[in-house]
């Protein structure tokens, strides 16, 4: 299958081309204006971009700010103008909310209908609406909200209040919610919610923000634990403490202090120093996990999958199966679990449960599909193009406003807009439909939405497209040069930039490779780059090169394994070589085991698009369990991160 590397402008790019240059200035001006607050040249800008594409923009910057106080007739006169826009979307959501502020039902009721994706604000009014006109059933799916970790929206309050009053939501169910909210570092929305308590159980408020900020004095200080409001604020400055040194929150829990605990309290505090102990992959956690169980705790989805990673740190199989089994069955049944499950039950000699479960994932095309598939022996290939959309087909796409609109975005550097734009044009598309929306993207070059949207086919597929390829030959010539597999090269670039070559993160990396200003100066130094400067770094090839050197130099230092290095890439060296083992272990191992919940995705989606690469360029197949390969222990000469290393390799 031949790669898309060829790029062709179509019909409608042409005519986006030949938009006027000023407007695209004036449009952006007035962005500046809308975001400066100065209404008076944001209308007159407004005035001199009618009948241009993007003005309804500058229209919709205009009307919000006074949308408190603006005629119905004027808000529903732009959104029939907008109907089924992006913008007539977004103003209608900003507008219910406002009119359930306001109390205005009546009309919060008719233009609700007329949205087509809630949000948790939108839809906590609309279930106060039903409850203003005695539908008692909008009660119930108050719930869902107070079960969230986060605030619970302003609409679903009065909900639950009258919940609290009816005695629907008891104490204990209140608490569950302030450990909830306290679990997610959410301490001001902990407290809120600790108001709703009775006032002999209502924790102190000084006490909960010291025991955030300070865990360690707290503990270190004389407390009356017959108060439940104090165990609480006990448990929470554990686990505050655990996150950042579970060794310390387990050392202050001791037999002594435990025995002030129920038996639920203090299931409680083992599961959450396990979970902290299983995610700085600590030997100790799956002791703690099991002190959990004999207090009967539920554990959650996140305290179980990572029980499961302990296990396989520890080479534990029947282990493996147990946290397995006390997954819910929409948990297990997640491709990283299937997986694995199946490894332990081909590790405790149940070869027939084994290829029944590989077999459930095999015929996928992500990284555990694609380790299930070799467990069995499934050659790799890549999927026949499916469909390949007509020139007419892809000429429909580009006359519809929506990718119109985010075409022209994206030609003006509004890439946010741009996406929001794409993504809500593609929304319902069926798999034909999606792949001539990804060729306009790919003719048009945005890299990004061509592979993205060729990524959400479910029947046919076009994998020239997911992975496509652009500035092949800066980035291939420097791969060579520095002793790199290109398809591990282009495999990388797809996950850091999907090949946008001016894309700029808000943690500051830049280009096709995403560096950081203080990697990519260093590295510019030491390859002794004339001429370097940032505002250089965009350019493909500068950004090729010095990329390329800094991925040799990650290899070099990291026992030659790309998935080290893409870690390292990822997070840092300092932090790839501490997430090693005490003992070799499977690079899938490693992979599944990295603390950090970006990078462990970062590093399955590198490897695995470098087996599309390869492919594709028809180089010589390894097999992914191969290019895993085993990931040495730690060494005593591990040094520490350096502030480049860190500085590259910390996630967004």
């Amino acid at each position: 299958m031949l790669l898309g590397f060829t790029l062709a402008l179509a019909p409608a790019a042409q005519a986006f081309a030949a938009q006027s240059q000023d407007e695209g200035e004036i449009f952006l001006a007035a962005r500046a204006a809308a975001r400066a607050g100065d209404y008076a040249k944001l209308a007159r800008y407004d005035a001199s971009l009618q009948g241009y594409l993007l003005e309804p923009y500058v229209e919709s910057w205009l009307l919000r700010p006074r949308l408190d106080d603006a005629d119905p007739a004027d808000v529903r006169a732009f959104l029939a103008r907008e109907q089924g826009s992006v913008l007539a979307e977004q103003l209608r959501r900003d507008w219910l909310k406002l009119l359930a502020k306001k109390r205005q039902w009546e009309l919060f009721r008719a233009e609700h209908p007329l949205l087509v994706n809630d949000d948790a604000d939108t839809a906590c009014y609309a279930l106060q609406a039903r409850w203003e006109q005695k539908d008692q059933s909008a009660l119930a799916e108050v719930r869902a909200y107070w079960n969230a970790p986060r605030e619970l929206p302003e609409g679903c309050v009065p909900l639950a209040e009258a919940l609290i009053a009816r005695g629907e939501f008891s104490t204990r169910q209140v608490w569950q919610r302030v450990r909830l909210l306290l679990e997610a570092g959410v301490v001001s929305a902990a407290w809120r919610s600790a108001e709703y308590l009775p006032r002999s159980e209502m924790p102190e408020r000084g006490r909960l923000f010291a025991a955030a900020v300070g865990p360690k004095r707290y503990l270190e200080e004389k407390m009356d634990l017959s108060q439940r409001a104090t165990r609480e604020i006990t448990m929470f400055a554990l686990y505050r403490l655990a996150r950042t040194d579970p060794e310390a929150a387990a050392a202050y829990w001791t037999a002594k202090l435990r025995a002030r605990f129920s038996g639920e309290e203090q299931g409680y505090v083992w599961g959450q120093l396990a979970l902290r102990a299983a995610r700085q992959n600590m030997p100790e956690a799956l002791a703690w996990y099991r002190r959990a169980d004999a207090a009967g705790t539920q554990l959650s989805e996140e305290q179980l999958a990572w029980r499961l990673r302990a296990a396989l740190r520890r080479g534990d199989w029947g282990e493996v199966l147990v946290s397995a089994h006390l997954m819910s069955p929409a948990q297990r049944s997640e491709p990283a679990w299937i997986y694995w499950q199946g490894r332990a039950e081909q590790a405790l000699g149940q070869p027939v449960a084994a290829q029944a479960l590989f077999a459930r994932i095999a015929d996928g095309h992500q990284f555990y599909d694609r380790l299930a598939a070799e467990e069995l022996g499934l050659p790799f290939t890549i999927p026949p193009k499916g469909y390949a959309p007509s020139a007419q087909e892809v000429a429909a796409i580009g006359r519809q406003p929506g990718f119109q609109r985010a075409l022209a975005l994206y030609r003006l550097s509004q890439r946010y807009d741009a996406t929001r734009e794409w993504i809500w044009s593609i929304r319902g598309m069926d798999d034909k439909q999606l792949l001539a929306a990804a060729e306009f993207a790919r003719q048009n070059e945005m890299f990004d939405r061509a592979i993205n949207t060729a990524d959400k086919t479910v029947a046919l597929h076009d994998f020239s497209v997911r992975y496509l390829a652009p500035f092949r030959e800066e980035l291939g010539a420097n791969a060579r040069m520095q002793r790199l597999e290109e398809a591990w090269v282009l495999g990388l670039v797809r996950q850091e930039s999907r090949f946008i070559a001016g894309i700029k993160s808000s943690a500051g990396a830049a280009g096709l490779m995403q560096l950081m200003p203080a990697t990519a100066k260093w590295v510019a130094r030491r390859m002794g780059m004339q001429d370097y400067s940032w505002a250089r770094v965009t350019d493909t090839g500068v950004n090729a090169a010095l990329g390329t050197y800094y991925l040799r130099h990650v290899l070099d230092d990291l026992d030659d394994s790309p998935v080290l290095a893409a870690a390292a890439y990822n997070a840092g060296p300092g932090r790839a070589r501490k997430w090693r083992g005490t003992r070799p272990l499977e690079g899938a191992i490693y992979a599944e085991t990295i603390p950090f919940d970006e990078t462990r995705d970062y590093v399955k989606k590198v490897m695995n698009n470098t087996m599309y690469y390869a492919a594709m360029l028809g180089s010589p197949m390894r097999s992914l369990k191969a290019r895993l390969g085993v990931i040495a222990p730690r060494g005593g000469s591990d040094r520490e991160m350096t502030q480049t290393e860190t500085e590259q390799g910390e996630p967004e």
